[in-house]
């Protein structure tokens, strides 16, 4: 199985690139894995909240194939444990998943297009966590699922 982390806009603070960095140099040692950044909107101030969701959204779905299983970080997601993620991971390499993207919005959240096309959301905390920080979340709870699945010692129960 694939996985695309898809998320919106550059990150901007050098200390999460670089916690981004550590992890995405240690995944493709488990599975193949790449994060694919969409460019933020150009004159987005100019739009509206629900305008710039739907611009947003479309981009979102031209990365998306029609055999690609879509799920979204979300607020109103299932929150899982890191052995429940890892296990959720597992049931869909087990299942012949080709591709899994997963996908981190924009600020205002997700267009009604992308709640749609999507398979799924998953929550990584009730707690709001800025876009930014989100993504360095999210790829170290990769790894600490990856390894999980390997029975190494990076997680302790």
């Amino acid at each position: 199985m694939k996985i695309c982390l898809l998320v919106i806009g550059k990150t901007d603070e050098a200390y999460l690139q670089k916690g981004i960095e550590i992890f995405l140099k240690r995944i493709p040692h488990y599975i193949s894995f790449d994060m694919k950044v969409i460019p933020d909107l150009k004159n987005s101030k100019n739009l509206s909240e629900p305008q710039q969701k739907e611009k947003e959204g479309e981009l979102i779905l031209q990365q998306v194939t029609t055999s690609d299983e879509l799920f979204l970080l979300d607020e109103q997601g299932i929150e899982s444990s890191s052995v429940e993620f890892a296990r959720f991971l597992e049931r869909k390499m087990i299942a012949g998943v080709k591709r899994m993207v997963i996908v981190i919005g924009g600020p205002y959240g997700f267009s009604g297009n992308v709640y749609a096309r999507a398979n799924g959301k998953l929550s990584l905390s009730r707690m709001t966590f800025s876009h930014q920080m989100v993504r360095l979340i999210f790829v170290e709870q990769l790894y600490r699922a990856m390894t999980i699945l390997k029975g190494e010692p990076y997680h302790h129960d």
